[in-house]
Parts: structure tokens; sequence; C-alpha cells
């Protein structure tokens, strides 16, 4: 188990408190001393990797979080990785494992919405959970998994769609996986997109130095948007940028001037959507071809910028099969 920090390890001085809280300071020793049925699951090995909010995860704990899950799996007494995180970024973070992890073994995320010291408290039955679905041989082969609230999803398709329910996460687009309750695992289909074993990309190994990794930002389209902030991205020496457009992916007229320029100036740009469930079809001729843009598929904003991450420091010279594949 490696513990990451997030609301699951947060702290508040009244336990009516849900929002006042300190995410982060729990120490995963304690997580587990909450959880004693744990020890009937499996033998736990807790290592506490960060103590953050996840709202502050960066590429260079991607790469610490990454490492370590390889190094572990690789030894032959590990039979899985459970990590547990901040729901804030949880998403990204699950995609960005989901395609850099080198192993079939089961790797699950989990987090809660409310703080250790919560009345009812979401975060041990999510952590017991999780640690069933690791334990489970039905996880092996399915890519990173994300548990939460009884469900079992995949992390390309999850995403965080409340402030403060504790069913907060969803996978629009195609449903969960499974389910897990009362020690019952069950998975009602299979991941088939590419990932982990059979996914081409690895994480940079940067140590502490975050500059290693492309720098990729995102916009967003609304009415009346300038092209204020693709001009100053560009100057930065952005090497892409992601969209968030408006229905399928479709895009201000100013903006789309801007990012036409910023494609002639090598920087990479794929459309996503600002909506939140759905796909941005590529649009051939008529606009994409036209501008040199990328379509996202079914990622949305945050997944289509780890995705083009990855793509950009591995050097892929055809993007939009890396986002028609992944």
């Amino acid at each position: 188990m490696l513990a990451t920090g997030g609301t699951i390890a947060g702290q508040a001085g009244d336990a009516s408190n849900t929002m006042g809280y300190t995410a982060g300071v729990v120490g995963v020793d304690k997580l587990l001393d909450a959880v004693p049925a744990l020890a009937s699951v499996a033998r736990i090995h807790a290592e506490q990797i960060a103590s953050i909010d996840s709202k502050d995860m960066s590429p260079a704990l991607w790469s610490t979080l990454a490492t370590r899950i390889d190094t572990l799996l690789a030894q032959d007494d590990i039979d899985g990785v459970v990590v547990t995180h901040g729901t804030d970024t949880l998403e990204e973070t699950a995609y960005l494992l989901h395609l850099t992890v080198k192993s079939a073994k089961p790797v699950v995320l989990t987090s809660a919405m409310r703080p250790s010291t919560a009345l009812s408290a979401d975060g041990p039955l999510n952590l017991l959970n999780a640690v069933m679905v690791t334990a489970s041989a039905s996880a092996s082969g399915q890519g990173v998994l994300v548990a939460f609230n009884n469900q079992i999803h995949s992390a390309r398709d999850v995403i965080k769609t409340s402030t403060y329910a504790v069913d907060a996460f969803r996978s629009p687009e195609t449903g969960v996986l499974g389910f897990v309750q009362d020690g019952r695992v069950e998975f009602q289909r299979t991941v088939t997109r590419a990932h982990t074993t059979a996914s081409e990309f690895t994480v940079i190994d940067q140590g502490d130095q975050s500059d290693s990794w492309p720098l990729v930002e995102i916009v967003v389209s609304y009415a009346g948007v300038s092209r204020v902030a693709v001009d100053a991205l560009v100057k930065a020496g952005v090497k892409g940028i992601v969209v968030a457009g408006t229905g399928n992916g479709s895009m201000h007229a100013s903006l789309t001037e801007a990012l036409a320029d910023a494609v002639k100036q090598g920087v990479a740009v794929v459309r996503s959507s600002r909506v939140g469930s759905g796909h941005v079809i590529r649009n051939g001729a008529a606009f994409d071809d036209a501008l040199g843009t990328l379509s996202a598929g079914t990622l949305n904003p945050y997944k289509a910028r780890v995705l083009l991450l990855l793509a950009l420091a591995a050097n892929v010279p055809d993007l939009q099969r890396v986002f028609d594949t992944y």
C-alpha cells in the first residue's frame, strides 16, 4: 500500500466538519489501524510516498510513484498495489499509471470524500474494498483500477463528478467495470483499450525535476474568449495545448485562429470537450486536417493532457494514432 495523502488521510477538529480539514496529515499506519478487517484479506506492507493534498500532485511525484510500483510488482512476494490518493486529481494519476506501469498485477487507487475524522467517513470502507479488489484474481490484466463507493472503475474512464457526494466518481461513457460489496468482487466487463504492459509509454526518470516533462497546458473555449492565453503559452515555449472546447470540441473563432497559428509554430493542439461526457469526433478535412489539430476521443481535457504529455515525451510521430489507441 502506497499512501500519498488526500482527504482519506485528512483531519479536522470537529467530527461534523467535512470541508474545513487538513488533507494528508494522517499516516498510512493509522489508516490501516482503522480497518482491522484488512488483516483477513491480505498481508500488507505500507509505505508513505507523500503527504499532500492531491490538488498539488506533480509530474515528479508521478514518476516516483510509477517507478516504485514497478519495483514492487517485480517482486514475487507482492501480488498487487493499492494507492491511497486525494480525489481532486485521482483520475489524472490513475490514467498516468494506467499508461506507464509495466505489470499485469493489479494496481488499485482509492480515496475518500470525507476526512478520516468525520462522522460516517467513507475512507475505511473504500480502503477495504480496494484491498479486496487488488486481492481478486479477476483484477489481473485489467490495468489500473479505481475502487470507490462499492464500484470498480477503469482508470481510463473514471472522472470526478461531484464536489461533495460520496458517490463522486463516475465512468459516464462506458459505465463501471464491476462492484465490490461485503467481500464479493465481481467484474461485469473488461478493459479493451491498450494499457500497462501493452502501452508504449514510460514515465520520465527525473528525480525532483519537473522541467524534464514537456510543457502541456489546457485552455478553455467560452463566449467571448480572446487569444491572449494561447499567445502567452506559445511565447512561453509550450509544446502542447489541450482545448476544453464547447460541445463536440468546437472552438470560438478567435481561439481557432490563435491555435492555428500555434500549430504552425510546432505546438501540438488537441481538441477535447468541457461538457463532461460524450466524445470529440475527428472532423477530418473540414476542420482538423486544415488546422492540424487532433481529437481526444472520449478523453476529457485533463486525461488528454496526460496522454499528450507522455506522447510528446516519447517523441511519437503520429499523435492522432495515440489518441485513437489509448
